[in-house]
């Protein structure tokens, strides 16, 4: 089955404490090539992320968006730093003792003192966190490959249809070349006859002239290998993932024998057909571009 390099997919993991929510989409690119947007909390995941995400592609430019929301407080606990606040009772004592001050210092008070009473977060179980993390990160991987597999599928529908017009025009150009040959040995006789006024014509003469002109025109390598890129292409179509550096190899050798066939084309018809396939090509070489 092939694949698309362009892709979506979406996840959601919401419990009384949390919410995860991750977007995956890719465009084509020759390489993988992540571009990950999410909460300083999980960087030290980053590694892990990009592993994980690797089981569900293998090229493409691929934005990742992942939101995290916290739903509890019970994260959040009141720190008391004794040492701090023993430090301001000696102190207030040292003012009281210096310069004969009452110390109305109370429990209240010391406790506004600054950092003497602090609010901090738990850090959350790495553990915990982790496993939240990838269970929603391989759901949205998981929809990301589906949606490559789908527009994969009607990539490859499309080039095969593409590959069996093409097919059919190596065809006529193989059943034209023939009747170019006739034609040309027949304006060859006719041209003679006049400039010899009808005397007697070397047929020997004609045929080698025209053994001549069937080797300069022919196409028949060019026709055959041209089949076989067709034939290799469809059959990675029909069998293989992760063949799109191929295709586009083999676009590249199609391309070369359709140009050849162009160039040795005497014939108004073989030139049009020639002018077509490598439209065609062109066609599927932008095509093979979105397979992975």
């Amino acid at each position: 089955m092939i694949k698309s390099m362009t892709g979506f997919g979406r996840a959601e993991i919401l419990d009384a404490e949390k919410k995860i929510t991750i977007e995956i989409k890719s465009v084509n690119h020759r390489y993988l090539d992540f571009n990950i947007k999410m909460p300083k909390k999980f960087s030290l995941f980053e590694s892990s992320i990009r592993t994980v995400l690797k089981d569900y592609m293998q090229r493409g430019k691929v934005d990742v968006f992942i939101t995290y929301e916290d739903y509890t407080q019970s994260r959040l606990s009141l720190k008391y730093n004794e040492e701090l606040a023993a430090q301001y009772v000696a102190c207030y004592q040292k003012m009281q003792e210096a310069f004969q001050l009452k110390n109305d210092l109370t429990v209240t008070a010391l406790g506004r003192c600054p950092e003497v009473l602090t609010m901090e977060e738990q850090v959350p179980d790495e553990n915990e966190l982790w496993t939240a993390l990838e269970a929603v990160l391989r759901q949205a991987g998981a929809a990301f490959a589906e949606s490559r597999n789908k527009e994969g599928e009607a990539l490859k529908k499309d080039l095969i249809e593409k590959l069996d017009h093409m097919k059919a025009n190596v065809k006529r150009v193989e059943d034209r070349a023939p009747g170019i040959i006739d034609a040309y040995k027949e304006r060859l006789k006719q041209k003679t006859k006049e400039l010899l006024d009808n005397a007697q014509i070397d047929e020997s003469r004609i045929a080698a002239e025209v053994v001549l002109f069937a080797d300069k025109i022919c196409t028949d390598e060019e026709t055959v290998r041209l089949n076989s890129h067709i034939d290799t292409m469809k059959n990675a179509l029909l069998q293989g993932t992760g063949i799109g550096r191929k295709l586009d190899f083999i676009a590249q050798e199609m391309n070369r024998e359709a140009n050849t066939i162009l160039s040795k084309a005497n014939d108004l018809e073989t030139s049009d057909i020639a002018i077509e396939l490598k439209t065609e090509i062109e066609k599927v070489r932008e095509q093979i571009q979105n397979v992975e």
